[in-house]
């Protein structure tokens, strides 16, 4: 799968959870700031790339993530 793959299903995804299908996403957008995402949001986030890359956030903090790019980077390195 292509970073511009993850991305494409990311926007999804963050189009879901915020509830907003104008938002801008590329690999520089802050999760917080750039998203708007609160801790319950962050949580739902999480859920839904489980389930739709197939991966796991374990043994990580959120605090690891501040940009579009940590995801995709991770979903990278969890395929692997």
């Amino acid at each position: 799968m292509t970073r511009e793959m993850i991305i494409e299903k990311l926007r999804n995804i963050f189009k879901m959870v915020n509830g907003n299908d104008n938002i801008e996403v590329d690999e520089a957008t802050d999760l917080r700031t750039g998203l708007g995402l609160n801790s319950i949001g962050m949580l739902y986030m999480i859920i839904a790339i489980e389930e739709n890359f197939g991966v796991r956030f374990e043994n990580v903090s959120m605090g690891d993530f501040n940009t579009v790019s940590d995801v995709i980077n991770y979903i990278e390195e969890q395929k692997k």
